[in-house]
């Protein structure tokens, strides 16, 4: 369908009233510019939907950085919630945005994060534009419409990323939607420059798309419970425990025999003095799995843990169609009493298939002076083998080692690999989103960022944080553990500024 009403293309592509000429980077789809900025959330959504601030352009530039990435809701310019029916002073606000960025030399990547048919947050698109001709034709007519206003400013200025995050879509049908959106593109322009974000919400390359001509974007928010700690939107993050990073190993899985891969004991070592008591919470028994407990070798716990129908030990009955058995959560607590002199705990299933703990519990010494070791697994990840831990004393404190960390190689092996070898393939490359929620410790927060800037910059991958203002920002983060500074009307986070400009 045509949209409504027809819309003429806007000059803004001869900056007869902008100062001097471009000083940005050449950028092309087989290799992308290393730039360095932000995401602007003014129409993130239609909650949001406040216009674009000069304000931020200018800051952004003067403190040093090239880019901003605009994440937009479509709803923000249709009326009457009809993808044919276009706001043109919404438009004409999004005009300024690309203004803006060419006054103050800034690359202004326009992104939907709401496309007519798709979004990774609620509510859900009344049609599916993996699915649904007319979702994909909207969306193709929203972008053509972009195409056609900005048609001929260079592509070292602005950049079209077409959908935010897809999810879990097959990589064919992905490459297909976005060729067709890539089509409509270059029909009204024929050069602009096209990035698409990579599948599996933007953490895998899209193969499909390699050397098409159109470049990919990945969002860098690994390991998740260090940059969405205790985030409101995220389901259990409450539940996470306090980021360390890098993030000492300690899985919630004991695997038996019928997982033989990932089977073993986890082993507590340290100088149990004192006669002491291991209590341990089981969650999820799959199936039936043996928990046997030992004190240097010696069996101090032997419980079978049984999963099935009805009433029993566990707090909630879950059955498994796919896999025909019972997964029960059973949330409850199992003690075991270890034995002065003990030197080496071990927590292992010899018999059956898996489970999980949320929490174990070491109460040393008697009830009137005890003192508590409290250990909370830091993965939940599927495989992870169980680790060895040691209990140490420092000035009256006792903490717990894991022989096991997850720092920057974890990242660049398991996540980041994938993306250099992309880049390879004449695919360029960048960072779209990244950055760390405002619950996380400041120090933690630095600490992590400055190891992933170091990839991006070994890489020569452009990054653009999530978000300026915000809790993920530079600015306005409103995070309990910092000491702001006034700075032309905002509240300026000075720390995380300058490790960004270091790189």
């Amino acid at each position: 369908f045509l949209l409504l009403p027809v819309l003429q293309s806007i000059s803004l592509a001869s900056g007869s009233n902008l100062p001097g000429k471009s000083q940005l980077p050449d950028a092309g789809a087989s290799k992308l510019p290393r730039w360095r900025g932000f995401n602007l959330l003014d129409k993130f959504n239609t909650a949001y939907g406040k216009p674009y601030k000069e304000s931020d352009f200018k800051l952004i530039s003067e403190l040093g950085f090239n880019f901003v990435r605009l994440p937009m809701d479509y709803r923000c310019w249709i009326k009457n919630n009809d993808w044919s029916q276009i706001n043109e002073t919404v438009l004409k606000d999004i005009d300024k945005a690309v203004q803006w960025g060419r006054k103050y030399k800034i690359h202004v990547n326009l992104n939907f994060h709401r496309a007519p048919g798709y979004c990774v947050n609620p509510p859900e698109e009344p049609l599916s534009i993996w699915t649904d001709s007319k979702a994909q034709e909207a969306c193709a007519r929203h972008w053509a419409m972009f195409a056609k206003r900005y048609k001929g400013i260079p592509n070292s200025e602005l950049s079209f990323n077409l959908i935010n995050e897809p999810g879990d879509i097959d990589g064919k049908i992905y490459s297909k939607v976005v060729r067709l959106l890539t089509d409509a593109i270059h029909k009204e322009d024929p050069g602009r420059l096209v990035i698409a974000d990579g599948i599996a919400w933007a953490s895998k390359p899209a193969e499909d798309l390699a050397g098409t001509g159109v470049a990919q974007s990945f969002h860098n928010y690994q390991p998740f419970e260090i940059t969405h700690y205790k985030a409101s939107w995220i389901n259990d993050a409450d539940k996470m425990p306090l980021p360390r990073w890098p993030i000492p190993v300690i899985t919630n899985h004991l695997y038996g025999p019928y997982k033989p891969e990932y089977a073993g004991p986890m082993v507590i070592n340290g100088d149990f003095m004192e006669q002491s008591r291991l209590k341990i919470r089981v969650q999820v028994v799959s199936s039936m799995a043996r928990l046997k407990i030992k004190a240097d070798g010696k069996v101090i716990f032997d419980k079978k843990l049984v999963s099935g129908p009805g009433k029993g030990e566990w707090k909630q009955e879950v059955y498994v169609k796919q896999w025909d058995i019972y997964q029960n959560i059973f949330d409850k607590d199992y003690t075991a009493v270890i034995p002065s002199g003990t030197r080496k705990v071990e927590l292992e299933v010899v018999e059956g298939d898996w489970m999980t703990f949320s929490a174990i519990e070491i109460i040393i010494g008697a009830s009137d002076k005890n003192r508590h070791i409290n250990i909370s697994p830091t993965k939940s990840d599927w495989g992870i083998k169980p680790c060895k831990l040691s209990i140490d004393e420092k000035n009256g404190k006792l903490t717990v080692k894991s022989d096991t960390e997850m720092g920057i190689d974890y990242i660049k092996g398991r996540f980041m690999e994938p993306w250099r070898l992309l880049a390879a393939k004449n695919t360029g490359v960048m960072v779209g989103e990244w950055g760390v929620h405002n619950r996380t410790p400041h120090e933690v927060t630095l600490s992590w960022m400055q190891d992933c800037l170091r990839e991006f910059r070994e890489n020569g991958w452009g990054w653009a944080l999530w978000n300026f203002s915000g809790s993920f920002g530079i600015v306005n983060s409103d995070r309990a553990d910092v000491k702001y500074e006034d700075y032309k009307g905002y509240k300026l986070d000075r720390k995380m500024l300058e490790l960004l400009q270091k790189y």
